[in-house]
């Protein structure tokens, strides 16, 4: 895995991929060209990078790790390891008050030092990730503690595309890169 460096962002050539909370979308893109878009819950919090701040980062990072690959759909994880449960109706009930990480993990690293790498604004740190989510759970409003949630199926496919040295813009608006 190479990690990506600033002054090459976005890819001209390579996929990577947009986060905008304030439309709570998710776009892949292959350099200049969108291959998929779905909606996307962020943090209920709203964004910003401190530690404990259930907020989330805004800024460039990379895909750090992607865990799960050859998990069934709606593996529970928990601390980045499958539990051996399965997301169900009666599982939810037994545990009402649990946040759900459900089928893959993309566990994101900041690139930008001092806005979301190092100290008390650290991505990887805080355990920022793209996971799967209940299908009961509203996708296009932030809902999170921080994280991405996405529809399983959506992750699937995104988890398939997006390895580990991804770059990923998580932004509040779309800007240029002029």
């Amino acid at each position: 895995m190479r990690t990506p460096k600033l002054a090459e962002l976005p890819p001209v050539e390579d996929i990577w991929l947009e986060i905008d909370t304030t439309q709570q979308q998710l776009r892949c893109w292959r350099g200049p060209k969108v291959l998929y878009e779905c909606e996307i819950s962020s943090g209920l919090a709203g964004v910003g990078e401190h530690n404990g701040s259930g907020k989330t980062p805004h800024g460039w990072h990379y895909i750090r790790a992607a865990i799960g690959n050859g998990m069934p759909d709606n593996a529970v994880f928990r601390g980045r390891r499958w539990t051996g449960e399965a997301f169900s109706p009666a599982l939810a009930e037994a545990y009402p008050k649990r946040d759900w990480i459900l089928t893959r993990i993309l566990w994101l690293c900041g690139l930008e030092k001092g806005v979301n790498r190092g100290g008390q604004v650290d991505s990887q740190r805080r355990y920022i990730y793209l996971h799967g989510t209940p299908p009961d759970q509203p996708m296009g409003v932030a809902a999170s503690h921080g994280c991405i949630r996405l529809r399983n199926s959506d992750l699937l496919y995104i988890f398939s595309l997006a390895l580990p040295g991804t770059p990923v813009w998580l932004h509040g608006g779309r800007q240029s890169f002029d």
